[in-house]
Parts: C-alpha cells; sequence; structure tokens
C-alpha cells in the first residue's frame, strides 16, 4: 500500500512525512534539495493490534504498513510561477494507491516565493483540476489512437471494450468530475486499468493549521474545507504538522505524557494515517500465537481462500478450513486457546467473507 503527499509548495508536505514517518526529513527551511523524494514505511495504528501483543507476548510483531512518500509529486517554483505542474508531478504519483493533498491554512513566512499565498480553497481547486487534466490528456490521446486504428481495421475486442469506457471516462471529466466517483462495471474497469488514472485513487484532504489554531473553531477559510470535503465525499483531518513532527521525535513514554497533558487521546497523525487505510477499502485480519503476531492486509469483501493467500501461494493451494475467531472474543477470554475453549473458535470454507478484525488459522495440506 502506497500513499503519496501531494500539495503545493511549502505548505508542511515534509514536515508531515516527518511527522508520519518519525524521520528527520530536511524541510524547505532546512536545506532540502531540490527533487529530493522521501519514502518511508509506517505501521498503521491499532488498538486490536497492541492488545494480542500484550496477551500473546510474542517472539515477533509484524503490524500492517503503509509506504508513504514526499517529493514524487514535484511542482517547479519560480517567482514568475510559483506553482508549476510538470509531467514529473504525475509520472510521481501514478504508482501510489492514494494521495494525501496537503493544504496550507497558515500564514505564510517572510521568506516563502509565494507573494500572494492562495486560500485554502484556491489551493484544492488548483491540484484537483491540474489532476483532473492529466487524466484527461490520457484518456483523448488513447481515444484518438484508438480511433485511428478502428478506421485503418477492425478493432480487437479488448480495444474495443476499452474504447468504449474510455469515452465514458472522457464524457465523466469534462464535466469536472473524479474517475473514483463514476460506476463502472467489473469489466470495465478491467479494461482501462492499465491507465493509473489519478482521479481514480482515493484522496484524502490534510488542513495544516497552526500551532495556535488547533483545539480554537474554525476560521471561515477552514470551515469551507470542510464543506467542499463533505460535498465531495472526501475525508478531511485537520491538525498542526509542525507540533506532531515534535511529537514524533519524543520517545514514547515522553510522548504519552505530553498527549495526555494536551488532553489528546489519537495523535492527528494516526488518524491520517487510519484514514489513508480506510479510504485504500482494507481491512485488517490477524494471525496469533506465541511465535509471531501479525496484521494482514486485505480487501474489504475478500474471503477466506484470499486472506491463506495472502499468508503464504502453498496455504492457498491447501486450504482445508478456516479456523476464525471474533477479536472481541479474543479479547474477553484473555487468549486463543481461552476463547476456543468457550467455543469462539469457528470452522468456516473457503467463500467465508472475511470481516474486519477477524483472527484467522488456515488448516491446510500441501
Amino acid at each position: 500500500m502506497k500513499a503519496a503527499l501531494i500539495g503545493l509548495p511549502e505548505v508542511g508536505k515534509t514536515t508531515l512525512f516527518n511527522a508520519l514517518t518519525r524521520q528527520n526529513a530536511a524541510t524547505h527551511a532546512y536545506g532540502a534539495r531540490e527533487n529530493e523524494v522521501h519514502v518511508g514505511v509506517i505501521p498503521v495504528p491499532d488498538e486490536r493490534f497492541d492488545v494480542a501483543v500484550r496477551l500473546c507476548q510474542p517472539k515477533k510483531q509484524m503490524p500492517a504498513t503503509i509506504e508513504v512518500s514526499d517529493g514524487a509529486a514535484q511542482i517547479e517554483k519560480t517567482e514568475a510561477h510559483p506553482q508549476r505542474f510538470g509531467t514529473d508531478f504525475f509520472v510521481g504519483i501514478r504508482n501510489s494507491d492514494a494521495l494525501v493533498l496537503v493544504i496550507q491554512a497558515f500564514s505564510a513566512s517572510a521568506e516563502s516565493v509565494v507573494t500572494e499565498p492562495l486560500s485554502p480553497i484556491q489551493q484544492v481547486e488548483l491540484v484537483t483540476e491540474e489532476l483532473l487534466i492529466a487524466d484527461l490528456t490520457i484518456v483523448e490521446n488513447r481515444t484518438a489512437r484508438l480511433l485511428k486504428n478502428r478506421s485503418a481495421k477492425h478493432l480487437p475486442a479488448a480495444e474495443a471494450a476499452e474504447l468504449s469506457t474510455l469515452q465514458l471516462v472522457q464524457k465523466h471529466l469534462e464535466a469536472l468530475q473524479p474517475i473514483r466517483t463514476m460506476e463502472l462495471s467489473a469489466e470495465e474497469w478491467r479494461s482501462v486499468k492499465s491507465m493509473a488514472f489519478v482521479t481514480q485513487k482515493p484522496l484524502i484532504l490534510v488542513s495544516n493549521l497552526s500551532e495556535d489554531e488547533i483545539g480554537k473553531p474554525d476560521r471561515a477559510p477552514i470551515s469551507e474545507i470542510q464543506r467542499y470535503a463533505s460535498s465531495n465525499h472526501l475525508e478531511l483531518i485537520k491538525l498542526c504538522a509542525k507540533i506532531d513532527m515534535e511529537v514524533a521525535q519524543m520517545d514514547p513514554a515522553e510522548e504519552m505524557e505530553f498527549l495526555e497533558a494536551m488532553g489528546i487521546k489519537t495523535p492527528a497523525r494516526d488518524q491520517l494515517i487510519q484514514a489513508i487505510y480506510r479510504a485504500l477499502g482494507y481491512i485488517s485480519f490477524f494471525t496469533v500465537g506465541s511465535d509471531e503476531v501479525r496484521a494482514w492486509t486485505l480487501r474489504r469483501g475478500e474471503n477466506a481462500l484470499a486472506a491463506a493467500g495472502k499468508i503464504h501461494s502453498d496455504i492457498a493451494r491447501g486450504f482445508i478450513r478456516a479456523e476464525v475467531m471474533p477479536f472481541q472474543a479474543f479479547r474477553q477470554a484473555g487468549g486463543w486457546e481461552e476463547a476456543k475453549a468457550t467455543g469462539a473458535m469457528r470452522l468456516e470454507g473457503k467463500e467465508y467473507i472475511v470481516q474486519d478484525g477477524d483472527i484467522v488459522h488456515i488448516r491446510f495440506k500441501i
């Protein structure tokens, strides 16, 4: 799972990257190099995983993870053009599974090259418009080639299906609607899968506030972004990347003490990581034991056979039954064997739809 941080220059993307990954990548104010790409792998915060580790005391623990990149989407900066989208902007994010659009909601610094900073809603509209144009350009070019081929010869069935779908996509984009809001059949989606459309990817908005605005009523520009997010069915996370970066550099005990003093139950960075996970449409299932506790990612709606394949292809091939236990039963009983003794474990076949939080052990034979 890969998520890319995008946004205009100097909105706090690298600061947020450091907050998420607990790294110390140089920000613009501290010697960051142009075209530098930062990549980090972060665990998905999950209280259930922490409970399983505490109950099992395993030799090894493996949480679910997300790869986060900063700098893969470059925007050129000059005095004349403080926001210029190059082709690299789109190449860098096409391999991502989700996009996190960081919005500057704090006052620009005196050193900023952006002499007239855009309002939060203007930032969102500018970036989303560029994403739409990028996809529309790809669709128009590919459609033109397919139409040329059709006039020269009979199109193969696969290309004919692709052309039909692209014409639907083009109409949708021309109406200024992102591809993720389209309702296409599974066959239609497959016909254009190789395009890696950027507006098909889940989008999460991050409003980067100043320190003194945390916990205070929203100003009008922030309220406007909230309304935009709600009307477009997007998740909006409000945070101060600078504070979250500083907290991320603390040791765990100091961090917990600081958060408790601030009356914060969940760090904003954890809320964002969980929002990315939800937007990607994944659930977690667990395998537990004294050797290892592990969180596995699975697409929502996938079955026990798919879960077995996540663990190992040989386990999927030799699948016999899945031993399934609801997480709540595991927690209440204090462990797998204890919950099993109460009758909480049941056997399921290949077609069982795995639920978020299920503990799943696969019986198999090679």
